[in-house]
């Protein structure tokens, strides 16, 4: 062990097998039950709800521990709108061919289209940012490592978080999203990754039934 200092890992409780079998299986009954939403109510939610999220995001694992993320939280409803506005006009331009006819096709099950609306009714937008470079230290401008996967790993947190919160989700991802790292002011060395939409879903809301169809076990796994 190299001579850096540690600390015990003390972490986690002491658990039967059965008592891990039974909270593995309580977590998957858990998170299977989350749905991408699309269909908002403008309910406000406690700030609160939202920091503790980023919090539980920002405890992710990441190359050289960077931590190589940013999480621009979007409430004005003046922001929201011109988020919507120019969202729609890329994914106007991706229904309308960009995308390609076999994209097209994939995304035909779940029945989605250019209109964006659920970026001005969802109370918050969790912009998501990689860090190009950065380091654990404010104010650091070293390179960061393993951007996209820790990112990555940080946005299931924070889905994990929201959901366990009692909150409707949706991972939005138009193409390009350079405009919102300048309507959220952030620097040219960030890459806007994602939008993570928040807040209660829609009274009548709806998800298509294709959406719920998960692979099974046998074919998502192998053992070696």
């Amino acid at each position: 062990m190299s001579d850096v200092p540690h600390i015990p890992y003390t972490a986690l409780p002491a658990l039967t097998d059965d008592e891990r079998i039974a909270r593995a299986t309580a977590f998957r009954d858990e998170i299977s039950t989350r749905r991408s939403c699309r269909m908002f109510a403008d309910t406000p939610v406690p700030r609160a709800v939202i920091e503790n999220a980023i919090l539980a995001a920002g405890s992710a694992p990441s190359g050289a521990n960077h931590q190589p993320w940013h999480f621009a939280v979007v409430e004005s409803a003046a922001l929201k709108h011109r988020i919507r506005l120019e969202a729609e006009a890329e994914e106007a331009a991706f229904y309308a061919g960009k995308a390609g006819q076999e994209w097209l096709e994939a995304l035909a099950p779940l029945g989605t289209d250019s209109d964006k609306s659920f970026l001005e009714l969802a109370p918050y937008l969790i912009v998501v940012f990689g860090q190009r470079r950065g380091g654990i230290e404010p104010g650091a401008d070293r390179k960061n490592y393993y951007v996209t996967e820790s990112v990555g790993i940080a946005c299931g947190f924070m889905l994990a978080a929201l959901h366990a919160a009692g909150l409707a989700t949706l991972t939005h991802t138009p193409s390009p999203m350079g405009f919102l790292r300048d309507i959220c002011g952030r620097p040219s060395s960030e890459t806007p990754l994602m939008v993570i939409v928040a807040g209660l879903p829609a009274g009548d809301a709806t998800i298509p039934a294709y959406a719920t169809r998960k692979k099974p076990l046998e074919q998502i796994s192998s053992w070696l």
